[in-house]
């Protein structure tokens, strides 16, 4: 049996691939403390967002057979 690549599970569980192959992350900051930031920042912070260009290859090595 041979050895093939392995999913980064960590990685797996913060990073989701679009339809179209794009990587998507949560945004940082947007764990607590969120009397302190405004509202409009607690609503950006909500979302999703693409990931860097200058990331994308080293996630798409962590996370092989999301693609």
């Amino acid at each position: 049996m041979g050895k093939g690549l392995k999913t980064h599970k960590g990685a797996a569980k913060r990073f989701r691939v679009t339809a179209s192959g794009k990587i998507m992350r949560a945004h940082a900051y947007s764990g607590h403390h969120f009397t302190k930031k405004s509202k409009s920042a607690n609503r950006v912070l909500k979302g999703i967002t693409v990931i860097d260009k200058t990331n994308v290859k080293a996630v798409r090595r962590l996370i092989p057979h999301s693609l």
